[in-house]
């Protein structure tokens, strides 16, 4: 069981979190609505995967939606991070600076499909950590 920290939330809470994030980013894109919304969501599954195994292993994590920093995080504290999984940290743009009007370019069908792949890798993996954990 991990110790207890400041941050809410067991590794089970955020897991099912990231889940149903997971499964808003693949609704079909809703008519009048933009790519770039699923993508968030897409993003934020991945966060919530990793912020899951934080969890699990009794981590603090700093409150961010940089993907790279939570898995480089992982990894100095010596958590395999899979290569395919390294990859989410491209996923972080979509946290912020696609959600808003500015200088992004639209989010074309093939970003969105990488983007929900990256994030399936995302909480598959985290979801294999945690199976045999007990909170």
């Amino acid at each position: 069981m991990p110790p207890e920290s400041g941050i809410p939330g067991s590794p089970s809470d955020w897991l099912r979190r990231s889940r149903s994030d997971l499964a808003l980013a693949k609704v079909p894109l809703p008519r009048g609505a933009l790519y770039e919304d699923l993508c968030f969501h897409a993003q934020q599954a991945a966060e919530k995967a990793i912020k899951s195994v934080y969890r699990a292993e009794g981590y603090e994590f700093r409150y961010t939606h940089d993907l790279t920093e939570l898995l480089d995080g992982l990894a100095r504290n010596g958590v395999p991070v899979p290569k395919a999984v390294r990859e989410a940290g491209d996923l972080t743009n979509f946290a912020w600076q696609a959600r808003y009007p500015g200088p992004a370019e639209p989010v074309s069908e093939d970003e969105y499909r990488r983007a929900v792949a990256l994030a399936e890798a995302v909480v598959e993996w985290a979801g294999k950590l945690l199976e045999n954990r007990i909170e």
